[in-house]
């Protein structure tokens, strides 16, 4: 009989899909590493696993611990699914920017959400990273898994978002796209990458309000490059350690309407529901176009399923209130 004996031995193995009608100004072929069909419908999930996994051989996470963590929605998910499985409680922080989707799904599975506001500093005593520090000091046998800074993230990538892409482009990949938040996907995939073939470029879509573009070209952390943004999942107000500049060739950023705007061009001409993200990382190659040759094999990871945005992305009176329509 063909089964597997929990959920989590489902992640991974996510399938590579040609893009076509998006991309006929491109001169390549476009692949579409589609991180939707992970169980938790996201490309954390993989991390979110090795986190927990690493925290249990280290002995930070023991038997009915809680796991507290900042997250924008995905991690968490990948997080309460192994927690479910494994038997842990799960405590997240959030900002009141993301969907309310993200949010009841976290309930959903059992989890406590708390939502931290967005317009602050990072170490202000109200932002998301804050909230979840001091609750891991304040509850008992608990531990904070902190994706930004915990190396288990980029790790998880290179073990295995990394490999499988080199293995089914045959090797062929000559670039590698995808937005950077916590910067474990990049890195981890990037370093992998790199190892078998340090020609291949790492292109990393930012977003305006975000200070990592900057800061890959110029050394300066500008805190005037900061200001709110409504793209989920990608830019950064802080420096997380998951990110290494080194791997990275190219940082482009995307506006929010772009972002949005491409999301569903891929709904509606390749039938891929994708998160927003995903509509970000498409817009970025497009806007790179000029650097791209025929010869060229260009894989785009796809993070987030777009279930999660279907009250924003998708529904038409929210895209007209911000301008996008």
């Amino acid at each position: 009989m063909d089964y597997r004996n929990n959920i989590l031995e489902t992640i991974g193995n996510t399938p590579l899909v040609k893009l076509n009608k998006v991309v006929e100004e491109l001169p390549c072929l476009v692949l579409g590493k589609i991180e939707t069909f992970n169980p938790g419908h996201s490309t954390k999930d993989r991390m979110a696993l090795k986190m927990v996994e690493d925290a249990e051989k280290s002995g930070r996470l023991l038997p009915g611990g809680t796991i507290i963590e900042c997250t924008s929605g995905n991690t968490g998910m990948g997080i309460a699914l192994a927690a479910t499985v494994k038997g842990y409680k799960c405590i997240f922080t959030t900002s009141d920017k993301q969907s309310k989707e993200k949010m009841d799904v976290l309930r959903a599975l059992g989890a406590e959400v708390i939502v931290c506001p967005t317009n602050v500093e990072p170490d202000d005593p109200q932002s998301y990273y804050s909230v979840a520090e001091k609750l891991s000091k304040e509850i008992p046998n608990s531990v904070w898994l902190n994706q930004y800074d915990n190396l288990s993230n980029r790790l998880g990538h290179y073990e295995s978002t990394g490999p499988e892409i080199w293995k089914q482009t045959e090797g062929k990949i000559t670039h590698f796209v995808v937005g950077v938040g916590t910067g474990g996907t990049i890195s981890g995939v990037g370093k992998y990458l790199k190892e078998q073939n340090p020609n291949i470029k790492i292109w990393g879509i930012d977003t305006y309000g975000s200070v990592f573009k900057k800061y890959h070209e110029t050394g300066i952390f500008d805190k005037n490059e900061i200001y709110s943004y409504i793209t989920e999942g990608i830019g950064e107000d802080i420096l997380p350690k998951n990110v290494d500049f080194s791997l990275i060739d190219h940082f482009e950023k995307v506006t929010d309407k772009d972002g949005a705007l491409a999301a569903r061009r891929l709904a509606r001409e390749e039938g891929l529901l994708l998160g927003y993200s995903a509509g970000s990382a498409l817009a970025g190659l497009l806007q790179m176009k000029d650097q791209l040759t025929a010869d060229d094999v260009v894989v785009i990871l796809f993070h987030d399923h777009g279930s999660r945005y279907i009250a924003k992305l998708y529904n038409d009176d929210w895209m007209r209130q911000q301008g996008f329509m």
